[in-house]
Protein backbone atom coordinates (compact mmCIF):
# COMPACT_ATOMS: atom_id res chain seq x y z
CA UNK A 1 0.00 0.00 0.00
CA UNK A 2 1.09 3.49 -1.12
CA UNK A 3 2.18 5.95 1.63
CA UNK A 4 -0.23 9.11 1.44
CA UNK A 5 1.24 12.31 1.10
CA UNK A 6 1.60 14.96 3.27
CA UNK A 7 2.16 18.18 1.77
CA UNK A 8 2.18 21.52 2.75
CA UNK A 9 1.24 24.75 1.46
CA UNK A 10 2.94 28.13 2.85
CA UNK A 11 1.01 31.01 1.33
CA UNK A 12 2.03 34.57 2.25
CA UNK A 13 -1.61 36.12 2.48
CA UNK A 14 -0.71 39.54 1.33
CA UNK A 15 1.20 38.63 -1.45
CA UNK A 16 -1.71 36.51 -2.96
CA UNK A 17 -4.29 39.06 -1.92
CA UNK A 18 -2.46 42.23 -3.48
CA UNK A 19 -1.50 39.96 -6.64
CA UNK A 20 -4.75 39.27 -7.66
CA UNK A 21 -6.37 42.19 -7.23
CA UNK A 22 -3.87 43.78 -9.52
CA UNK A 23 -5.10 41.31 -12.01
CA UNK A 24 -8.21 42.59 -11.52
CA UNK A 25 -9.98 39.14 -9.51
CA UNK A 26 -10.72 37.63 -6.09
CA UNK A 27 -9.86 34.52 -4.63
CA UNK A 28 -12.68 32.41 -3.77
CA UNK A 29 -10.36 31.22 -0.60
CA UNK A 30 -12.68 28.12 0.19
CA UNK A 31 -12.28 26.95 -3.57
CA UNK A 32 -8.51 27.51 -3.45
CA UNK A 33 -8.03 25.34 -0.31
CA UNK A 34 -9.87 22.61 -1.90
CA UNK A 35 -7.86 23.22 -4.94
CA UNK A 36 -4.77 22.59 -3.31
CA UNK A 37 -6.20 19.80 -1.66
CA UNK A 38 -6.93 17.97 -5.21
CA UNK A 39 -4.18 18.93 -7.47
CA UNK A 40 -1.23 19.10 -4.94
CA UNK A 41 -2.50 16.88 -2.09
CA UNK A 42 -1.98 19.39 0.84
CA UNK A 43 -2.88 18.23 3.89
CA UNK A 44 -2.34 21.19 5.52
CA UNK A 45 -2.39 24.82 4.86
CA UNK A 46 -0.63 27.84 6.61
CA UNK A 47 -2.04 31.51 5.62
CA UNK A 48 0.33 34.02 6.93
CA UNK A 49 -1.80 37.40 7.28
CA UNK A 50 -1.57 40.51 9.36
CA UNK A 51 -3.73 40.36 12.19
CA UNK A 52 -6.24 43.48 11.43
CA UNK A 53 -9.07 42.65 14.76
CA UNK A 54 -11.71 44.51 12.41
CA UNK A 55 -11.22 41.32 9.96
CA UNK A 56 -12.50 39.11 12.54
CA UNK A 57 -15.01 37.71 10.45
CA UNK A 58 -12.56 36.82 7.67
CA UNK A 59 -10.04 34.84 9.96
CA UNK A 60 -13.01 32.88 10.94
CA UNK A 61 -14.31 32.14 7.65
CA UNK A 62 -10.41 31.33 6.57
CA UNK A 63 -11.01 28.56 8.99
CA UNK A 64 -13.89 27.27 8.35
CA UNK A 65 -12.74 26.62 4.78
CA UNK A 66 -9.50 24.76 6.48
CA UNK A 67 -6.53 26.80 6.65
CA UNK A 68 -4.42 27.23 9.60
CA UNK A 69 -3.89 31.17 10.41
CA UNK A 70 -0.28 32.47 11.15
CA UNK A 71 -0.88 36.30 12.62
CA UNK A 72 1.75 38.66 12.64
CA UNK A 73 1.00 41.85 14.48
CA UNK A 74 0.46 44.94 12.67
CA UNK A 75 1.95 48.29 12.60
CA UNK A 76 0.76 51.79 10.28
CA UNK A 77 2.83 53.84 7.79
CA UNK A 78 2.98 57.56 8.05
CA UNK A 79 -0.58 57.02 5.65
CA UNK A 80 -2.26 54.71 7.94
CA UNK A 81 -1.66 51.87 6.10
CA UNK A 82 -1.37 47.98 7.58
CA UNK A 83 1.86 46.61 7.50
CA UNK A 84 2.08 42.94 8.49
CA UNK A 85 5.38 41.56 6.62
CA UNK A 86 4.73 38.02 7.12
CA UNK A 87 8.49 37.08 5.37
CA UNK A 88 10.25 35.53 8.07
CA UNK A 89 7.33 33.96 10.02
CA UNK A 90 7.16 32.26 6.68
CA UNK A 91 10.75 31.10 6.88
CA UNK A 92 10.95 30.01 9.94
CA UNK A 93 7.65 27.96 9.89
CA UNK A 94 8.75 26.51 6.50
CA UNK A 95 12.38 25.64 7.63
CA UNK A 96 10.99 24.37 11.16
CA UNK A 97 8.86 22.02 9.68
CA UNK A 98 11.51 20.66 7.27
CA UNK A 99 13.73 19.80 9.90
CA UNK A 100 11.14 18.29 11.52
CA UNK A 101 10.27 16.25 8.83
CA UNK A 102 6.46 17.28 9.02
CA UNK A 103 6.22 17.06 5.45
CA UNK A 104 6.76 15.01 1.86
CA UNK A 105 6.49 18.08 -0.16
CA UNK A 106 5.84 22.41 -0.39
CA UNK A 107 3.59 24.05 -2.02
CA UNK A 108 4.68 27.99 -1.86
CA UNK A 109 2.36 30.66 -2.50
CA UNK A 110 3.87 33.99 -3.27
CA UNK A 111 5.77 36.03 -5.88
CA UNK A 112 8.19 37.64 -3.59
CA UNK A 113 11.76 37.63 -4.63
CA UNK A 114 12.61 37.23 -0.83
CA UNK A 115 11.96 33.91 -0.15
CA UNK A 116 14.83 32.62 -3.08
CA UNK A 117 16.77 31.68 -0.48
CA UNK A 118 14.10 29.33 1.37
CA UNK A 119 13.08 28.22 -1.84
CA UNK A 120 16.15 27.48 -3.11
CA UNK A 121 16.72 25.19 0.35
CA UNK A 122 14.11 23.77 -0.39
CA UNK A 123 14.79 22.40 -3.55
CA UNK A 124 18.24 21.05 -2.27
CA UNK A 125 16.88 19.10 0.21
CA UNK A 126 13.71 17.70 -2.71
CA UNK A 127 11.30 19.29 -0.62
CA UNK A 128 9.46 22.05 -2.73
CA UNK A 129 6.68 20.82 -4.97
CA UNK A 130 6.23 24.18 -7.18
CA UNK A 131 5.89 28.26 -6.54
CA UNK A 132 2.23 28.96 -7.02
CA UNK A 133 2.10 32.67 -7.99
CA UNK A 134 -0.15 35.14 -8.83
CA UNK A 135 0.97 36.33 -12.12
CA UNK A 136 4.32 35.30 -13.75
CA UNK A 137 4.86 38.26 -16.14
CA UNK A 138 3.43 41.28 -13.84
CA UNK A 139 3.88 40.17 -10.78
CA UNK A 140 6.71 36.82 -9.79
CA UNK A 141 10.12 38.34 -8.93
CA UNK A 142 12.87 37.61 -10.94
CA UNK A 143 15.05 36.05 -8.10
CA UNK A 144 12.36 33.23 -7.80
CA UNK A 145 12.29 32.37 -11.46
CA UNK A 146 16.31 32.26 -11.49
CA UNK A 147 15.99 29.64 -8.66
CA UNK A 148 14.78 26.67 -11.32
CA UNK A 149 12.03 26.21 -9.17
CA UNK A 150 8.52 25.21 -11.41
CA UNK A 151 6.49 28.14 -10.89
CA UNK A 152 2.63 27.99 -11.96
CA UNK A 153 0.42 30.88 -12.48
CA UNK A 154 -2.50 31.31 -10.23
CA UNK A 155 -4.13 33.54 -12.89
CA UNK A 156 -3.86 30.41 -15.22
CA UNK A 157 -6.67 28.80 -12.69
CA UNK A 158 -9.17 31.97 -13.05
CA UNK A 159 -11.76 30.25 -14.16
CA UNK A 160 -12.03 28.13 -11.29
CA UNK A 161 -10.91 29.77 -8.33
CA UNK A 162 -12.25 33.17 -9.17
CA UNK A 163 -15.10 34.55 -6.53
CA UNK A 164 -18.44 34.50 -7.88
CA UNK A 165 -20.78 37.45 -7.14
Amino acid sequence: MKKQEKNYAYIDGANLYKGLEQLGWKLDYKRFRIWLSEKYRVSHAYLFLGLVPKYKNLYNKLQEDGYTLIFKEVTYDGNGRVKGNCDADIVVRAMKDTYENNFDKAVFVSSDGDYACLISFLMERNKLMVILSPSLEKRCSILLKRTGAKISCIDDHKVILKKRG
